[in-house]
Order: C-alpha cells, then structure tokens, then sequence
C-alpha cells in the first residue's frame, strides 16, 4: 500500500478519497452515511454504521454540516423568503410602480427628472445598492434570476446554514452593486439579482470543490455565463462579477474554517468583504461628489 495513502478511519486497510464533512476524518464507502449535503462518518451521523467497527451511540448535539450549520425542518425557508420578496416588488413595479421603480434601482448620481434633484448612491441613497438586487423589470428577467434561485439556493442553505446563507446572498448582491457603481457610469441605472445569483454560483462552485464533487458541471455553467455576460446587451456585467468575486470569497471563508476557529475565520471573512465593499463605495462617492 502506497505510504501516502488516506485510509478510513474505521478500517485502515481500506483507502478513500471521502471525509465525513464534520469530523473530516476519512471514510469508506461502507462508513459513508448519506447527509443533506456530502456524507458524515457513522458516529457524526449518530449511529454505529455499516460495516463493523466500534459504534457510537447518539451524539448529545445534532450532526452539523460543513460550515458547522444544523439541520432544519425547512431547508428552503430562506430561499423561499427571499423569492417571495423579488415576486412582490415585480407584482408592484408591474402595478403601475415606476416611481418605485426609479427610487429603488441602482443608480450612482444623475437627475431621475429634468430639472429635479440630484439622485442616487452618491446623494446619500445608500439603500440603492441592496434594494436594486430584489427589482426586476422584465418577466423573463425575473424568471430566469428565479429559477437559478430555487436551483442554487436550497443546496447552500442546507450546507452553511439559515444566517450564513443571508450573509452570502446579502454580500454577494452588495458586491454587485458596489463594483458596478465603482466602474459604471453615474447616471446608467441598474436592477436585478443576477449580482446576487452570480454569488450564489461562485459558492457552489467553492462548496463542490471543498466535498471533492465533480467540478466540471458548475465549470461549464460558470463559462456559460460569463459568456452570455460579456457577449449579450443590456446587462450589468460589473454586477455579475462581483456578486461572483464576493459570493466565491466568502463561501470559501464559510466551508474552509477549521473546525476550532469557525466564527472568527466565517465571521472575520463576511466582514472583510464588507469593508472592502464600503471601501468601494466611499472611493467613488469621494469621486463623484469631490468631497
């Protein structure tokens, strides 16, 4: 047997290229016990297992996953929320809702009527850069961001957990909307959770890389957005590249912690994208307001 070999933790003779995705010691395909998200060792899972060896009766805390989440009731709560938010501002906008609509999108600095005062991101209208990412306008736009939602979302819900998940989708459509209001022009306004969603893709790519699934699926998705990204018109593609750089970032904070250090490490990188975020903001306020 090759000296660097990884061998199961319950039967040494036996090599694996699988860890329990709490414990993290390596398991074989016999002490493997399918979890919502990966496989856990027999006594994470709370039982004795298949295959012989020393079991384990019930853990006194509930099995956590691998961003040190617990398992819930309703592990679509969170994706359910946030899609019932994007739907209820589309059924407003599409009321009759365009002066909803001018005051929540997107916007760095210009005139939203001729003649009328200055608007936007850099007049203090912070609020624009989180509102924007629950606007759609077209219903195939909204749709589409819905749709890759219910996909994406429920995995990295079960896997990180209710408020971590938040954090993500919440920072990932921040970082969308801050690069595009860093590098866009002022007065182009912008809508749409496809910053957001770009997030979402960048962490299950981190995730699947972290559980040792196969990359090549998300790989081609990847490519194929950002293909359709920078080919289409009309689309934010500042907002898709940093919802993406953002959500890849602190997803990979989030499943990489070490165990003994789990709050600080996933807590310490939610809060460094957030400054970084600010820093944009304040960079480009400076700019265009000349204070």
């Amino acid at each position: 047997m090759n000296d660097q070999a990884v061998c199961c933790y319950r039967h040494p003779d036996r090599e694996t290229g699988i860890r329990c995705t709490r414990c993290e010691r390596p398991i074989c395909p016999d002490c493997m016990v399918s979890a919502s998200v990966g496989f856990q060792c027999p006594e994470c899972a709370g039982g004795g297992g298949a295959g012989g060896g020393t079991g384990a009766g019930p853990r006194a805390t509930a099995p956590r996953t691998i961003a040190g989440s617990v398992h819930v009731a309703d592990p679509r709560l969170v994706t359910k929320i946030i899609l019932a938010v994007n739907a209820g501002l589309w059924i407003a906008v599409m009321a009759g809702g365009e002066g909803l609509l001018s005051a929540l999108e997107m916007l760095g600095r210009a005139r939203v009527v001729d003649g009328g005062p200055l608007e936007g991101v850099a007049e203090g209208q912070w609020y624009r850069l989180l509102s924007a990412a629950f606007l759609h306008q077209r219903p195939e736009h909204i749709a589409l961001n819905m749709i890759s939602l219910w996909w994406l979302g429920p995995p990295l819900e079960v896997a990180l957990g209710r408020l971590r998940f938040v954090v993500l989708y919440v920072l990932s459509a921040l970082g969308g909307s801050a690069l595009s209001y860093l590098v866009a022009a002022p007065n182009q306004p912008s809508l749409g959770a496809s910053g957001a969603i770009f997030g979402l893709l960048g962490a299950t790519a981190v995730l699947m890389h972290r559980l040792k699934y196969d990359m090549r699926p998300i790989i081609a998705l990847l490519v194929l957005n950002l293909i359709f990204t920078f080919t289409w018109s009309d689309i934010a593609r500042e907002a898709h590249i940093g919802g993406l750089v953002v959500g890849a970032a602190v997803a990979f904070g989030m499943v990489h912690a070490p165990r003994g250090r789990r709050a600080l490490v996933q807590w310490g990188t939610a809060g460094a994208a957030l400054v970084v975020i600010a820093a944009m903001v304040f960079v480009r306020t400076q700019e265009l307001t000349g204070g």
